[in-house]
Formats: structure tokens, sequence, C-alpha cells
């Protein structure tokens, strides 16, 4: 392996376990700590997703992609029970457990190798790299948490304030 090799690597597993744990993760537990257990489970429709089931999914997504494929544990993901929960399970429960989860995907993060991004896993039936493995982690964890954030938005009726850092003009104070 060539040093921009091991220097490329490095970047995108940093740039990725900062993005979903100090950005999206972050953001995601300061708007839905102070919910109600009713605001998580609400959703708007029977076709539509809450809180509650959205946080079961990235759970089991992070744990199956990044946690069971890397560390080659067995797959115990039951995707459609995720989205199937309807119990009144209280946030602090899914954010702890949220949390474990990612604090198993950081240390496997801090750990992986270029040989490890080029490797071929088997996750969810797909033949994946590594790397697609951990970009799809990043990508879909992105995606579910802006539903999230536009639920919260829609029960609080109120700006979150994730950006406050940005002046009138849209760029960093």
């Amino acid at each position: 392996m060539t040093e921009n090799q091991a220097d490329i690597t490095a970047l995108f597993l940093e740039f990725s376990r900062h993005k979903l744990l100090e950005q999206y993760w972050l953001r995601l537990r300061s708007c839905v700590e102070p919910l109600t257990d009713e605001q998580i489970w609400w959703r708007p429709n029977q076709a539509s997703n809450s809180i509650g089931n959205l946080i079961l999914h990235l759970n089991g997504n992070v744990g199956q992609w990044l946690v069971a494929s890397f560390n080659r544990l067995e797959d115990n993901r039951n995707r459609p029970a995720e989205f199937n929960e309807r119990n009144l399970i209280s946030a602090s429960t899914l954010l702890g457990q949220m949390s474990a989860t990612l604090q198993q995907a950081s240390a496997v993060l801090a750990r992986l190798t270029h040989a490890d991004l080029i490797a071929l896993y088997e996750i969810q039936g797909y033949k994946v790299t590594g790397l697609d493995a951990v970009y799809q982690v990043v990508e879909h964890f992105g995606l579910h948490y802006g539903q999230i954030l536009y639920i919260v938005k829609t029960l609080g009726g109120a700006d979150l304030g994730l950006y406050r850092e940005l002046n009138k003009t849209g760029r960093a104070s």
C-alpha cells in the first residue's frame, strides 16, 4: 500500500466517523431527547414511520453493516421488526441502544485498514466492498436523520437551531 492510499483511507474513515458520530448522531440525539414517548411514536399515517421506528432501523443498519460485518459476527438483524414495532419504547432506551451500537461502530471505523475497505463482504444478501459498507451506513444514516429532524420540526413547529454558527450570509462566523 502506498503512503497516498494510507492517507486517503485515514481521511475517508475519519470523515465517516465524524459525520456519523459527531454530526448526525449528536444532533439527532439532542432533538429527540426532549420528546415524549407519544411524540417519538407518532406517525402522520400508517404508511409512514415514527421516529421510534427510524431509530430502531438506524440501529439495525449500523449494527449489521458496520459492527457485524467487519467483526465477522453472525447477522441476527430482523429488519421488518424495526418497522413493525408499535410499543412505546422510551427515548432513553432507544437512544441508549443507538449510542451503544455507534460506540461499537466507532471502534470498527478506528481500526479499519485499506485492506478492509477493498475486501468483499456479504451484507443483507449483497456482495459489497468494505468501502461500500461504510459509505452505505453514513449515507443511510443521513437520509433517516433528515426524516427524523423533519418529524421533530413538524411536532414542535420551530427551527431546531442546528446551524447557529452560520451568520446571516450562511457562512460560519
